[in-house]
C-alpha cells in the first residue's frame, strides 16, 4: 500500500539581503516598462551605450557597499529600469554589456561562432593553473573544448543516453521518498521536521553521483560517510568564495595570501579528491569484474571503456559536471517546492497528470516521462523566475548592433535571464507562477533559457531535467499537500547558481 506524505511547512531565515517575502507577490522584483533608445536610423556608437562603465575601479566599490556581490539579480533589475534594454557596466577590470529581450538575444547567439566562448569564471581556471591540473569542457575554449564536447555530447547531453539513466535516477527518487517515510514512523509523532535545503542537496549529489560514477554514495542513509560529507561542504565553500573573485583578480588575492583565496583552494582540492577517489574505485571494479550483467556503468567508465579522451581530459570534466550539477539542481528543486507549496491547487493538476502517465505506461518511468509537459513546464516556470545562473553571456566574434547600438567585436555580452524572467513584455503577468504559459503554442523562442542555449548549453542538462523530473513524480505519487507557514527567502547570489545562504530551508513531513 502506497503511504502519503505531506510537506506541511516550509521556511527559511536569511539575512535581510535576501529577495522579499513570497507571502506577497506583488513585492517580487519585476522589470519595469523598458526605455527605448533612439529609433533614428543612424546606429549609435559603442561608446554612447548608456550605463556605469567609465570608472571601474569607483563601481567596485559601490558594488560593494551595496553588497552587490549577494545581489547581483537585484543590481540587473535596478540598471534595466534605470538605462532600457541595454546598458554598459565595468566593476572593477569586468567589463560587459547587459541585455534583456529574447530577439537580442537571437542576434547575440548568432554571434557566438564556431567556437563559443563565454565568461571565463578566474577564481576556477586560477585553481587549475595553480595546482597544474587540467581544464575540464566547462573552462576549456576553442577547437580543444569543441572536441571534447562532442564527445562527451554523446554520452552525457544525447538524447539516446536516456535510457540509461531513468534506472539509476529513479532508484534514487525511490529511496528519498522511502527516507522521507522512515523518518517519519521513526519520530512517532506522525511527522519530521528537516532542514529541506540539505536533504535535496544530498539527494542531488547521490543523483549525479550515481549517473557519473555508477554507484552510491549512500547519502540517503542515516549516517553519511565523512568523505562523502567533506564533499558537501567542499562545494558549498567553493561557490560562497567564487562570487567576489569575479570582479577581484585572484592573482592578486593569491599574492597577498587572502582568506578567500585559501579556503577556494582548500575546495577544489577536496572535490578533486573525493573524484580521484571515486575514479580509483572505477578502476578496481573494472578489473576484479568484467560482467556488469548489462547494467550501465555510469558516465565515467563509459569514457574510460571509450578511450577517445586522456585520463585526465576525462576526470577534469567529469569533476566539474559532478561539482556543477549539485547544488543546482537542489536549488530548482527547493524552489519549486516552495512554488507548489503557494499553490495547492496546482498541486492537484500535477497528481492527476502523473496518476494519467502512470497508468497508462503501467509504471514505466522512461514512458512517463513523455507524458508529463505539467510538470515540465513547472520546472521551466522555476527556471524563469529563480534561474540557476543570473545571466548567459558571450564573447562575440563579430560586430554586431542590438537596440541601435554598435557593439565590436570581442566584447562580453550578457543576456539578463532573472530580470528576462519578470519583463512585462515578455511574460504577462510575470510574478505569477503560472506552469501552464509553457503548454501554449505561441512562440516561446528564446524565452526558455535556463539551460543555456546552442552547443555551449549546459552538459548536465540531461541528468538535471530527469532528475528532477523523476523527483516530481516520485513527491506527486506520494505527497498529498505542500503548504508552507512562513515566508521563504533565497537569495541568487553565486555566478552560477541560486543560492540559500546563512539560514535554513526547514520543511515538516507530515503524514496526513
Amino acid at each position: 500500500m502506497m503511504v502519503r506524505w505531506s510537506v506541511c511547512r516550509i521556511s527559511l531565515g536569511l539575512p535581510a539581503c535576501g529577495l522579499p517575502s513570497a507571502r506577497h507577490n506583488s513585492s517580487m522584483p519585476v522589470v519595469r516598462q523598458a526605455l527605448s533608445p533612439d529609433n533614428s536610423s543612424t546606429v549609435q556608437a559603442f561608446g554612447e551605450i548608456p550605463g556605469l562603465w567609465r570608472n571601474g575601479l569607483a563601481n567596485l566599490y559601490s558594488f560593494w557597499k551595496l553588497d552587490g556581490f549577494r545581489n547581483i539579480h537585484r543590481v540587473m533589475v535596478h540598471n534595466f529600469n534605470t538605462f532600457g534594454p541595454i546598458y554598459r557596466e565595468k566593476i572593477g577590470y569586468y567589463d560587459s554589456v547587459n541585455i534583456i529581450k529574447p530577439e537580442d538575444a537571437a542576434i547575440l547567439f548568432k554571434a557566438e561562432g564556431h567556437y563559443p566562448k563565454r565568461l571565463t569564471v578566474e577564481a576556477w581556471t586560477s585553481y587549475r593553473d595553480y595546482r597544474n591540473r587540467k581544464y575540464g569542457v566547462l573552462l576549456k575554449n576553442g577547437e580543444d573544448w569543441r572536441s571534447n564536447r562532442v564527445i562527451l555530447n554523446r554520452e552525457v547531453i544525447s538524447p539516446k543516453v536516456l535510457g540509461n539513466f531513468v534506472p539509476l535516477l529513479d532508484e534514487v527518487g525511490q529511496d528519498f521518498v522511502a527516507r522521507v517515510h522512515k523518518k517519519i514512523e521513526r519520530s512517532g509523532q506522525g511527522k519530521w521536521t528537516t532542514d529541506l535545503s540539505q536533504e535535496l542537496f544530498k539527494y542531488a549529489l547521490e543523483s549525479v553521483g550515481s549517473v557519473l560514477y555508477g554507484e552510491r554514495l549512500g547519502l540517503m542513509l542515516d549516517y553519511i560517510n565523512p568523505e562523502a560529507q567533506h564533499f558537501i561542504d567542499c562545494i558549498s565553500l567553493m561557490f560562497k568564495t567564487t562570487s567576489p573573485m569575479l570582479y577581484i583578480p585572484p592573482a592578486m588575492l593569491r599574492r597577498v595570501g587572502a582568506k578567500i583565496w585559501r579556503d577556494h583552494v582548500e575546495a577544489w582540492d577536496g572535490i578533486f579528491n573525493q573524484a580521484d577517489r571515486c575514479i580509483q574505485n572505477i578502476y578496481r571494479t573494472m578489473r576484479q569484474d568484467t560482467n556488469t550483467h548489462g547494467k550501465y556503468p555510469g558516465v565515467l567508465a563509459s569514457l574510460l571503456v571509450l578511450d577517445k579522451l586522456s585520463i585526465e581530459d576525462i576526470k577534469a570534466s567529469v569533476t566539474e559536471l559532478m561539482a556543477g550539477g549539485v547544488d543546482t539542481t537542489s536549488i530548482t528543486l527547493l524552489w519549486t517546492l516552495y512554488e507548489l507549496a503557494r499553490h495547492p491547487d496546482l498541486q492537484e493538476e500535477l497528481r492527476a497528470e502523473v496518476a494519467v502517465a502512470r497508468q497508462s505506461t503501467q509504471g514505466d518511468m522512461l514512458q512517463m516521462l513523455k507524458m508529463i509537459p505539467l510538470v515540465k513546464g513547472a520546472l521551466k516556470e522555476t527556471l524563469r523566475l529563480h534561474p540557476v545562473a543570473v545571466s548567459l553571456q558571450r564573447y562575440i566574434t563579430e560586430d554586431i548592433v542590438i537596440q541601435n547600438y554598435h557593439i565590436p567585436c570581442g566584447t562580453l555580452v550578457q543576456l539578463g535571464l532573472y530580470a528576462m524572467g519578470r519583463d512585462p513584455d515578455v511574460f504577462p503577468r510575470p510574478e505569477k507562477y503560472l506552469p501552464s504559459r509553457w503548454l501554449r503554442t505561441e512562440n516561446q523562442y528564446f524565452r526558455s533559457l535556463g539551460f543555456g542555449f546552442g552547443p555551449r548549453q549546459c552538459l548536465g542538462r540531461r541528468i538535471a531535467e530527469t532528475e528532477m523530473q523523476l523527483f516530481l513524480i516520485h513527491v506527486r505519487i506520494t505527497a498529498q499537500h505542500i503548504s508552507f507557514l512562513h515566508g521563504l527567502h533565497l537569495n541568487p547570489c553565486r555566478p552560477s547558481a541560486s543560492a540559500v545562504e546563512g539560514g535554513r530551508a526547514t520543511a515538516m513531513f507530515v503524514r496526513p
